[in-house]
């Protein structure tokens, strides 16, 4: 039996009546022609060949030949007429096998019109939880105004399509790309149910049919077709000359399907532009269990949690694909600052990533420690070598590539797999404020984050700023920067255009993209990858069906326990309203330091919590910094920009 759609609410009751059946959609789509399809696989080839930087180390891991692979699809085009060549759907499988193969979540084929805009989705959503060693699946949401006898949240799926549950996913996740397993397993389970056409291929199924056991334990069917519909657009153009689409770091079938979710389950969040104006919310400390309002709803959600180990803030960061990084940390900020100051939980999980420069700008607030930014390469092909020189000394305003080209120069003649290592994000960014929360933070992570989110979560481990506790064995291991193949394209054209360009325009809005350049780790894994490899956690949660179903209570009460197991500090710094002297309110510290403008000034015992001091120079000062100690070691910092 199937289920049922019955009235919506407001935007969303529109795109569900405008939704059309798979089969319908397949029906009308396809319009490449036998030059189209050589011309994508030839800039596939220019891409994968002279662009990517993961070459070396996916073929080594992974065993896979991409090249060989291309070549192979090219020769078998070359032999087709218009009259003898295969279906277009074949051709787009084939093609993204071929991407797939190894396993980088930023090196993709995006489909062209009409899939780039649209997702296939069933109108329920699944997702695991754990009783003992035991996994177990469950239906957590369900599209509004869809309903079916004894079907809705809580039902445990026991078959897919005749395939007990576990197996399904396992087979699914074979089929889509993740450098580890807990990554593959990940996005297997969560592309059963939802897939952005721009990137993955149409279901091969016209319909689904599930097994459940309902709230009585009584087993039942379920069959349910796939339906097409829009997705909401991109909040970031990656294919535009800007900063955002330089550093960026993005794992798209994560940020798509966040989208997707979005648009199917929590339509109130969606709004036409998020804005970082603030006005008008309200200022006031979250009071036990409640959320602070937000004005990028799509990207945070901050509230305080009462916890079985007291009360805490809890902030999720949802994506960092933002055009604005500043922007995104100051609002991180003020949400961080109204929330509980004993202990702060930062949830990254299913964060997809963007811009790199927010996740590295991100770091700042939790340490007083100075913030290194990871250093990053290209592959030293000549094409990466013209696009360099191409942009040494920043000629159109947008990216300066100068750090790279003298070691591009010099590997070429060394025979260098790689160039030399230089931040993405720059330093005085990633430490212009400086800390901002006190008390102690742990991060919580999953096999869905990726790409920026990996690098912030290495970052977060590198700088020791506390725990990471992981609901997957690791993170997804994204460690590039990725371009698409429009970007590369507008790179070596821009400021002038290059006569002998390898890029060919892409027919019918067709797209790729690629890392180009991997990250390392700093700290004491300086110099590892963080691709393939990833983040691996401290401690590990195992999410129960009271997180699934019940806004991760276990998962919280798990962090809780780790915040109170660590110290919480304070430092309060006020410049006297005279200007010659500082009162400092500190709690678990023993010394504080006080710069000028870079230059130390001052030193201070604190044998009271409250201790106010003359400081000379201090009212002619541009920055103040205090570097608060406990038995010798820097455990706090507070910056004042004047």
């Amino acid at each position: 039996m199937g289920g049922a759609m019955t009235d919506a609410s407001g935007s969303m009751a529109k795109r569900l009546a405008e939704a059309v059946e798979l089969r319908d959609f397949l029906r009308t789509a396809g319009a490449l022609t036998l030059a189209d399809r050589r011309t994508l696989v030839q800039q596939a080839l220019v891409l994968i060949e002279q662009n990517y930087v993961h070459l070396p180390l996916k073929a080594a891991m992974h065993a896979v030949n991409p090249i060989q692979r291309l070549r192979l699809l090219g020769l078998r085009l070359n032999r087709q007429t218009e009259t003898t060549m295969d279906p277009e759907w074949r051709f787009h499988t084939e093609l993204s096998e071929i991407f797939h193969s190894v396993r980088d979540l930023h090196t993709n084929y995006l489909l062209p019109q009409p899939f780039s805009s649209k997702i296939a989705y069933l109108p329920y959503q699944i997702e695991e939880f754990y009783q003992g060693e035991d996994r177990h699946y469950v239906v957590t949401r369900i599209v509004e105004g869809f309903s079916a006898p004894g079907f809705g949240p809580g039902v445990e799926v026991t078959h897919w399509n005749g395939v007990p549950i576990d197996r399904a996913v396992d087979v699914n996740a074979a089929r889509f790309a993740g450098g580890n397993p807990a990554a593959r397993h990940s996005r297997g389970l969560q592309s059963l149910t939802i897939r952005p056409l721009r990137i993955h291929v149409p279901p091969d199924e016209d319909w689904v049919v599930l097994n459940y056991v309902d709230a009585d334990g009584i087993a039942k069917e379920l069959r349910e077709k796939w339906r097409i519909t829009d997705n909401l657009p991109p909040f970031v153009n990656a294919d535009e000359l800007t900063s955002a689409a330089v550093a960026q770091g993005l794992d798209l079938g994560t940020d798509e399907i966040g989208r997707a979710v979005k648009l199917l389950y929590v339509p109130q969040v969606i709004t036409e532009q998020e804005s970082a104006d603030v006005a008008g919310l309200t200022a006031e400390p979250a009071q036990p269990g409640a959320d602070v309002p937000t004005s990028m709803p799509g990207v945070f959600r901050a509230r305080s949690v009462v916890t079985a180990s007291g009360t805490y803030g809890h902030i999720r960061v949802f994506t960092f694909n933002v055009n604005d990084p500043d922007g995104f940390v100051r609002e991180f900020v003020r949400l961080i600052g109204l929330l509980p100051q004993d202990g702060l939980i930062v949830d990254v999980r299913g964060n997809g990533g963007g811009h790199i420069f927010a996740g590295e700008f991100l770091l700042q607030t939790l340490t007083p420690h100075p913030v290194s930014p990871e250093p990053s390469q290209f592959i030293t092909t000549p094409l990466n070598v013209r696009i360099c020189a191409q942009h040494e000394g920043d000629p159109t305003g947008q990216i300066d590539l100068t750090p790279w080209c003298a070691s591009m120069n010099q590997a070429l003649e060394t025979g260098a797999v790689y160039s030399g290592g230089f931040p993405i994000t720059p330093a005085d960014g990633a430490n212009a404020i400086g800390q901002q929360y006190h008390g102690p933070v742990v991060l919580i992570t999953d096999a869905r984050c990726y790409s920026a989110t990996d690098i912030f979560a290495a970052g977060f481990q590198d700088h020791t700023i506390g725990p990471i506790l992981g609901v997957d064995d690791n993170t997804g291991a994204g460690g590039a920067n990725v371009w698409t193949h429009e970007l590369l394209k507008l790179l070596l054209e821009l400021p002038e255009p290059a006569a002998d360009s390898p890029y060919r325009p892409l027919p019918g809005q067709a797209n790729m993209r690629v890392s180009i350049r991997r990250t390392l780790r700093v700290g004491d894994l300086a110099g590892t990858p963080v691709e393939d490899l990833g983040v691996v956690p401290e401690h590990r949660h195992r999410m129960t069906r009271e997180d699934v179903l019940h806004d991760n209570a276990d998962l919280l009460d798990h962090a809780g326990r780790l915040l109170a197991g660590l110290p919480v500090r304070r430092l309060g710094v006020q410049i006297g309203a005279a200007g010659g002297e500082l009162t400092l309110r500190t709690a678990r510290l023993d010394r504080a330091d006080v710069h000028l403008d870079g230059r130390p000034r001052l030193s201070v015992d604190l044998a009271q919590e409250t201790v106010t001091v003359p400081v000379p120079g201090i009212g002619a000062a541009q920055v103040v910094r205090v570097e608060g100690f406990q038995d010798g070691r820097l455990v706090a910092a507070r910056t004042l920009h004047r």
